[in-house]
């Protein structure tokens, strides 16, 4: 499932290439195509994430909720214009690693995670078409424009310049301001919107007057948003602590050093597009992680392989009908 570093790029792609810009909409699928004719036509005029769901306002006071789910994905085609404070569609970092390390060469995620022609679950990118002149027909490099409807799209957003098809999604309806402001009501706090104080107050309130263990809690989006399988897994490694621990029972210090963590790992996230959570790699340990799924966790799908710090063989088990991954001497 796309986590909520996921949905954020996601948010800003759309605001750098579509809002202030009259959409074009359609459900080729035809699941939405009620809700396509009302979009079509309108200005987007904001989006913002939360969690992992977004929300894309058009003028008339309509909003657009989507919830990718596990298997729902934008892909952008066009003139994609990159929001200069994330890595770029070939994974080049504009910054800098964990340990200042300068890495402005490309770095590709041999899993297309950090693809910004398609943002969600993983899938097989298809490629995208950059133009110069955008007319329709044929761009300057012999593609067809609007490129042509590929799979179940439930809806494609398009400008003069810019398409957004997207598929399999959980969630994909029409609200009101109201309906909207209640949806995000019912989320938990995320560290990328609303008051930094706040928010972490939230979250410890919420974790510490539960008897329900912590990795269920981690996973729960009334509790905290965007933390997904992944993040979850590694996040409790991180603090070396038990997954079975009731909310209720764990430090305040270790819940707030949690919701920490996830400020910094999101960040990551956003910034790269890859779910990075080791810490003090060199700058070549770096560039491997950032090219291989496999050597960017600490325990996440390493099932049977040994801790990467004390040799215990890495457990799994199910957990609300998910895969938890943990050490059973490190998280003792």
């Amino acid at each position: 499932m796309p986590e909520g570093h996921s949905v954020h790029r996601i948010a800003r792609q759309f605001d750098r290439n579509f809002i202030g810009k009259q959409l074009r909409a359609t459900s080729p699928q035809g699941r939405f195509a009620e809700g396509a004719a009302v979009l079509d036509g309108r200005e987007a005029v904001s989006v913002q994430a939360v969690g992992k769901q977004m929300f894309l306002e058009v003028e008339g006071d309509v909003w657009l909720r989507v919830h990718l789910g596990l298997y729902g994905a934008w892909d952008f085609a066009g003139e994609i214009l990159l929001d200069p404070t994330i890595a770029s569609a070939n994974g080049r970092m504009g910054q800098t690693n964990q340990r200042g390390t300068d890495l402005d060469t490309p770095i590709l995620d041999d899993a297309g995670e950090n693809s910004l022609s398609s943002i969600g679950a993983p899938r097989r990118a298809r490629v995208h078409v950059r133009m110069s002149e955008q007319t329709q027909g044929l761009t300057d490099d012999g593609e067809q424009w609007p490129p042509p409807v590929v799979g179940q799209v439930r809806l494609r957003l398009m400008t003069d310049i810019t398409v957004a098809d997207l598929r399999g999604p959980t969630a994909c309806v029409l609200q009101t301001p109201e309906e909207m402001l209640a949806s995000v009501a019912k989320l938990g706090p995320d560290p990328l919107v609303g008051d930094p104080v706040t928010n972490e107050a939230r979250f410890v309130q919420a974790v510490r007057k539960k008897p329900t263990v912590i990795a269920l809690l981690l996973m729960d989006q009334s509790v905290v948003s965007g933390i997904g399988n992944v993040y979850r897994a590694e996040m409790l490694f991180r603090q070396r602590l038990n997954p079975h621990t009731p909310g209720r029972d764990v430090p305040e210090e270790i819940v707030r050093e949690l919701w920490r963590d996830w400020v910094r790992l999101l960040a990551i996230g956003v910034e790269t597009g890859q779910m990075m959570t080791m810490d003090d790699l060199d700058a070549e340990q770096y560039r491997a992680a950032m090219a291989s799924r496999d050597d960017r966790h600490w325990v996440y799908r390493r099932a049977g392989l040994p801790c990467r710090i004390c040799g215990t063989s890495i457990a799994m088990e199910e957990i609300g009908a998910r895969k938890l991954y943990w050490c059973p001497r490190c998280q003792a």
